[in-house]
């Protein structure tokens, strides 16, 4: 069996004014590591997805828990488009660099 392995990107940019903004954005970056997404740099979460239709899912999911205000996008691009993403400054995290398409990990 063959997988396509796609790359779910979540950006967003959420007022944090008052306190109920605050809570509306610690609730939504809480619903996206809860689901697996990890945390590529500020405000900028990942998740590994096998195919179309669960990046797919992971989007109407992310649809049914939007703050009540704000900004956020979503970007979906295969794992070799994003293999190809160039690092500037910095490096990868622990966490981005065991996270990979290959099924097996080791500790």
């Amino acid at each position: 069996m063959s997988y396509k392995y796609m790359r779910l990107i979540i950006m967003f940019d959420l007022p944090m004014e008052n306190n109920t903004e605050k809570r509306e954005y610690r609730e939504f970056r809480n619903f996206l590591i809860k689901n697996g997404f990890l945390m590529l740099q500020y405000s900028i979460y990942v998740r590994l997805c096998t195919n179309q239709t669960m990046a797919d899912n992971y989007i109407k999911k992310i649809e049914g828990s939007l703050p009540s205000d704000g900004a956020i996008r979503g970007l979906i691009i295969t794992e070799k488009q994003y293999k190809k993403m160039k690092i500037f400054l910095g490096q990868k995290s622990k966490n981005e660099s065991i996270i990979t398409d290959k099924k097996m990990i080791i500790f």
